[in-house]
């Protein structure tokens, strides 16, 4: 069959091509550059210790506060600053007493010290969506340097459907020695399992947004 292609057909194929692209949606754009607030909602701060050599024993804060300096053309000029409330730590069906026990002086000492705090201060790019993170963790009056490994999700600009503005979301993981804080209780001797291990890993997931979460009523 002979297809004949007239003036009039190309007219109305152009048109329809046109139209299309009209119609097609923007490409998202960037979150902007600026001050966000970390989303409590969605965010959690966990840990896990191997427990005994048998299994990795896994608990979470629950109050976290925590500002970001974002700037997606200049990741290596951004900043991270976090708050965490020790005795707002969630356990697993702990046995009674224990969630006290850890507050104690021997572990948290949350009365002396009731809060935990991380500032970074060098950010290192190591790929297209992932950098080095390192900061200044400081924990039972105790200040060391920490470095997590961390992954940006992604983002968007403000939205009609989201009330906190721009949003942009992470996850991080990394270790540190919790003897280099003063907790040393219960550590393996060396070639031993029976305790819980000196390295404590850390996972972060979270969410920042540019006008914070709303303001409860």
């Amino acid at each position: 069959m002979k297809i004949l292609t007239t003036p009039l057909a190309v007219l109305a194929v152009g048109f329809c091509a046109a139209t299309q692209a009209i119609s097609a949606p923007a490409p998202p754009r960037e979150p902007p550059a600026g001050v966000y607030v970390l989303d409590k909602a969605h965010t959690r701060v966990s840990f896990r210790v191997s427990h005994l050599g048998f299994s990795h024993y896994t608990a979470h804060f629950s109050t976290v506060e925590g500002r970001l300096k974002f700037d997606p053309a200049a990741p290596a000029a951004m900043a991270v600053e976090a708050t965490i409330d020790p005795k707002s730590l969630v356990l697993n069906t702990p046995p009674p007493g224990f969630h006290d026990e850890l507050m104690g002086k021997t572990w948290f000492d949350a009365a002396d010290f009731p809060t935990m705090t991380f500032k970074s201060t060098k950010v290192v790019p190591t790929g297209a969506n992932a950098a080095k993170v390192t900061g200044d963790l400081t924990l039972r009056g105790v200040t060391k340097p920490v470095t997590l490994d961390v992954t940006y999700n992604g983002g968007y600009p403000p939205m009609q459907f989201d009330p906190g503005g721009a949003r942009i979301g992470f996850s991080a993981h990394g270790t540190l020695k919790r003897s280099d804080f003063g907790m040393k209780s219960g550590i393996p001797a060396p070639g031993s399992n029976m305790g819980v291990s000196d390295d404590v890993e850390v996972a972060i997931e979270t969410e920042f947004s540019s006008k914070g979460p709303p303001a409860a009523k």
